[in-house]
């Protein structure tokens, strides 16, 4: 693991776009103390405090992930995650992954990650996982409509330094676990996944639904069965929380 560190970047994952992968050795990671134009999914931005979260991305060349399995790279970062945050959010809160990778303490969204794979043949040659998560902010936009911060959660501030390193060592070692098995992330995926088996509303290609959440195809689609008995599978921009 190497870290090179920047104290301001527009975003992690647009500089490491710009940049000769090839040149850099894997599990690179590319840090901001600030990052004033992070991105997230639906290329919603990411908001940041300087200094107060860490937002970085690591660079991964996982050439033994098929092109068809490569939303195994996205449990296997989002568990690496939760593995982290679990050894230090109190027992009383559940730490869940929102599909497909959003981080969530019970109702309330503590981290987001964005990634990026770059095809070569039939498998994935290089991957840009970028990853932001709240750690000592403690006020945010009127328009973030669920954030929490570990600070929340603990009542005094973490150092961002020993965050960056511990959330690192965590999915490393889920990285690790995937190379060696590409099913290995189901069952624990599956397990930490929010909402999983309860009924609630959503909306679906702009019609709100009550659906009970399934599972997740190879693929990364969800899949739910609505109240009306109708199974669904869906991508990431046809379904909406209705929090």
């Amino acid at each position: 693991m190497k870290i090179i560190t920047f104290d301001s970047l527009p975003s992690t994952n647009q500089y490491c776009e710009l940049l000769d992968l090839e040149k850099y050795e894997e599990f690179t990671i590319i840090n901001a103390v600030e990052q004033t134009a992070g991105i997230g999914q639906r290329g919603n931005h990411w908001e940041a405090q300087a200094g107060k979260n860490i937002t970085f991305s690591i660079i991964l060349k996982p050439a033994f992930l098929p092109i068809a399995d490569q939303f195994q790279l996205t449990k296997s970062i989002s568990l690496g995650i939760t593995d982290w945050l679990k050894t230090i959010v109190p027992k009383e809160h559940n730490v869940k992954i929102k599909w497909p990778n959003d981080i969530y303490v019970d109702n309330n969204k503590i981290c987001g990650t964005l990634i990026s794979a770059i095809i070569s043949g039939n498998h994935v040659s290089t991957a840009i996982c970028g990853i932001g998560i709240n750690i000592n902010q403690t006020q945010f936009s009127d328009w973030i409509p669920n954030p929490i911060s570990l600070i929340h959660l603990l009542g005094a501030e973490t150092p961002t330094e020993t965050a960056l390193i511990k959330a690192n060592e965590a999915i490393a070692k889920r990285y690790s676990q995937l190379r060696g098995n590409l099913r290995a992330p189901d069952n624990d995926y599956l397990e930490t996944l929010l909402h999983l088996e309860e009924e609630r509303p959503y909306l679906y290609q702009g019609r709100q639904i009550q659906a009970t959440i399934k599972g997740v195809n190879q693929f990364g689609h969800l899949k739910l069965i609505c109240s009306s008995g109708e199974m669904i599978s869906c991508q990431m921009k046809e379904i909406k929380w209705v929090w």
